[in-house]
């Protein structure tokens, strides 16, 4: 669980809650394909539906900050650091507007190219 305390009192959020921001956030990105889950043993990477986009998302909550960890396909023939750089831009917003969080930082991990 993630907290925040202000005046009127205490407010947490589940890890699913702050992932879903994050991969709701990122799928409206333009050239972003969907998030990716990574299959450790295998090495190898699939698409995640829509109701499972926590799944693409790794979230660590430290010192009163969030560390966002993402993994996406992007489309071919898209610029690559331009959409990461849009990611990282419309995440942080998202994220702080929604919930009053401080994002510390976002990492972008491309995981695969679709044709």
């Amino acid at each position: 669980m993630i907290g925040l305390t202000n005046s009127n009192g205490n407010i947490t959020y589940s890890d699913e809650v702050i992932a879903k921001i994050v991969g709701l956030s990122t799928m409206e990105c333009y050239g972003v394909v969907g998030m990716a889950s990574k299959n450790t043993a295998d090495g190898l990477w699939e698409l995640i539906k829509i109701e499972h986009l926590n799944k693409g998302v790794k979230i660590n909550y430290k010192n009163n900050e969030l560390s966002i960890d993402l993994f996406v396909v992007v489309e071919y023939g898209t610029k690559i650091s331009v959409i990461a750089g849009n990611i990282i831009q419309k995440v942080r917003y998202n994220v702080e507007n929604h919930t009053g969080l401080k994002v510390a930082n976002i990492t972008v991990n491309i995981e695969g190219i679709r044709f």
